[in-house]
Parts: structure tokens; sequence; C-alpha cells
């Protein structure tokens, strides 16, 4: 333990943690079913319908919808909610990608909010502060895992004819004061792609309570046609955008260890935050008081590089990595993205990030010296790989100097 990992010591950690995906002979055979059945695709299926009725009442919503992935739901649930052309979508900066291009797909265009420094959720002071004549909608995203503060944002939208559309994509199973997200606001969208807590390698869902909102959704992933109608009659210009039976039965099988994986990672957040609060310059990310289930997509932790000398982020995270715990940075300010610079720049609209020309100070940090992200797995197995992250930290902390 007297040298880094990262400088030719032993690690603290040489076994891998928890695989995942997690599967077994439920997965096998559903799959095996699917393939049996002869009916691979949705059109001739049932097991999306299935999986659809079981997830709309597992996220306490009336309907859902599958479709190809997230960032297509996203796409989806933005049409269904009238937005396009001259209208702006207030996101946070602090995101994946397709929060924001997804609008911009629509011709829409995204304006960027601080996240909350406690939290690395969206701030709803600072989303309020984004608000214009054109602000037709807001994208809370419940970032890794934790639920937003719905009561602000619901708070922003209300009289003011704004769609609140979740992004729940790391999110599925959050709740909110016992509210399940997703169907909070006016529509919510999920991602199974592989890395997610309900996952089939890829896919995604739409869910909401409106029925209006339903249908525009469930035509638009099937060509446009619209129950009832004729094979060939299509009623919008829409896309196939059809999860596979394979995926759907997957997800149901899936959705049989959901319950228990969660409650696990919880468990294992909880005794990690106790464990890191213990190592000066380093601070578990905050949960909401409003956060009643937190499925925790990514642990996410705080670092201080002032009590490390300096030490940059990046070097941290290296020799994290070289003592056998996975870590991550995080997302880059999305304002500073190439591509969403470049989607502005080829239509010459003014970027807004941050209101009256403060930007974006809290999710600038975050990137540049602060967030350190975990994937779940690290959660998914015993107390004793809980207590390694928590050595391989103190490790680097206390010989953080040879770093240097």
């Amino acid at each position: 333990m007297s040298t880094l990992a990262l400088l030719g010591g032993t690690p603290v950690r040489a076994a891998p943690f928890p695989a995942w995906p997690q599967f077994g002979e439920i997965e096998e055979q559903a799959v095996l079913a699917a393939l049996r059945s002869g009916h691979w695709g949705r059109t001739t299926g049932h097991t999306n319908e299935t999986f659809e009725r079981r997830f709309a009442a597992y996220q306490q919503a009336t309907h859902a919808i599958t479709c190809v992935n997230g960032t297509v739901a996203l796409e989806l649930a933005l049409r269904a909610a009238g937005i396009g052309p001259g209208d702006e979508v207030v996101v946070p900066a602090y995101t994946f990608i397709a929060t924001a291009s997804a609008v911009l797909h629509l011709g829409a265009t995204p304006v960027f909010a601080d996240i909350d420094p406690a939290t690395y959720a969206l701030d709803p002071e600072s989303a309020a502060g984004m608000l214009s004549t054109r602000t037709r909608a807001i994208i809370p995203v419940h970032l890794a895992g934790a639920p937003v503060d719905m009561d602000g944002i619901a708070g922003i939208a209300a009289g003011r004819g704004i769609a609140v559309i979740e992004d729940a994509a790391q999110a599925t199973g959050a709740e909110w004061r016992g509210r399940r997200v997703g169907a909070i606001g006016g529509l919510g969208t999920f991602s199974f792609q592989s890395t997610k807590v309900l996952t089939a390698g890829e896919g995604g869902a739409v869910v909401t309570n409106n029925p209006t909102y339903a249908e525009v959704v469930r035509s638009l992933q099937n060509v446009g046609r619209v129950p009832g109608g004729e094979w060939y009659e299509h009623h919008r210009l829409g896309w196939n955008l059809r999860m596979t039976e394979f995926q759907a039965a997957v997800l149901l099988a899936q959705m049989d260890r959901l319950d228990a994986q969660i409650a696990l990672r919880a468990r294992n957040a909880a005794r990690l935050d106790s464990l890191l609060r213990e190592v000066e310059g380093i601070e578990p990310l905050a949960t909401l008081p409003g956060v009643t289930r937190h499925p925790y997509y990514l642990y996410v932790f705080k670092y201080r590089p002032s009590a490390f000398g300096g030490l940059p982020k990046a070097q941290f995270i290296k020799a994290l990595v070289a003592e056998g715990i996975p870590s991550m940075p995080g997302y880059p300010p999305l304002h500073t993205m190439p591509a969403i610079q470049q989607a502005f720049w080829s239509r010459a609209l003014p970027l807004r990030a941050g209101a009256d020309g403060q930007g974006l100070p809290h999710t600038e940090r975050a990137w540049d010296d602060e967030g350190i992200w975990l994937p779940q797995n690290v959660l998914l197995g015993t107390g004793d790989d809980v207590e390694d992250i928590q050595q391989a930290v103190i490790k680097v902390a206390r010989l953080h100097k040879d770093l240097r």
C-alpha cells in the first residue's frame, strides 16, 4: 500500500466487480420462446404489448410505448408535445447529448440551464431564468437515477403552457415523493441501453397519462398508422421505430430482477456514502429530501482538488482506475460540445447558456474539477467490494503527492 498502482505498486483490488448485464435461465428461456414463436417483430407478436402494460404499471403511468432507444423516445415525446421550429426548450447542460440533440432535430432550440451544485440535477431557479416568450417545454433529467426537484419544475411550468418532459433514461424505478418518475410530467422517456438498470442491450420507451400524447407517440413509432386503420393507411409522417420481440422478452425477464437490484445498490450506496465522508476532500453527491427511491444508475461523488494539493481530477481518476476502481469524469458541458456549437452556427442562432451572461458555473465546475462517477455494477457486490472503493480512495488521498 506504500506505492500507488499507477506508479507500479500493487492495486487495492485485482478482482472484477460484478458483471453487467446480469442474466440467467429466465432470460435464455424468454429469448428462446420468442425465437420459437416465429413472431420476431411487434407487428405480429404480442411481447411488446405485454411489456408495455407491465412497464406502465411499474412506472405508475397509464400508457407506455416502446421504441428503438432512449434518444428516439425523447424526440417522440417532443413531437407529441407539439415542439417544432421557433420553439425553445430548457435543458440542463450537464446531461447526455441526446437531451439537446433531440430538440435540435425538430428544428427547435435548446437553452441551457445550470445544475444544483449539491445534487448536479437541473436547478429550477436557473431553469426559470432561461424562460422566454418562445419557451414551450422543459426537460428535467434525472441524472444518475436521482429525481430532479419536480415540485420546482412543476411550479415553473404551471400556467405558462410549458410541457414537462422527463428524461428518465437513467431512472427506471426512481421515485419523487412516492411517485415513480416519468409520468409526473406530461411525458417521460426511458432508455434500455446496455448499461441501464433495466436493459435489453438497446431499446426505449415513452410513458404518459395523456391518451392524446400516447396515440401520437404510438402512431409516429409505427410509420404513422393509427388503431383500426388499414395497414397501408398512414395518418402521420412517422418512422419504423418499433422494438423487437426479442428485446421485449429480455426486458420482461429483467424486470423480475429489477427491484432486488435497486435495493442492493441503495444499501451499498448508503454504506459508501458513510465511508467516503470519512475522507477529507471527498463528498458524496447529495439527494433531495423529496427523493424516496434512487436506483443508482451511477454513484457520483465530488472531489475537491484543493484538499489534494491541486491534483487535477483527471489524475485522481487515473489513479483510482489503476487501483481497480472503474471511474469516469462525467459529462462535459453540452454548450461546449462541437456538435452543439456547430448546430447553432449553421442556423445562425444565439446559443443561450445561463441567464444574464452569467454562464453555467456549477456545470463547468462539475466537469472541470469535481464530479467523479462510478458505474452502477460496483454497487451490486458485497460490503467488502464497497470497502475496497473506500480503501482505494484513501490510498490515493494519502499518496497524492507522489503524482505531482
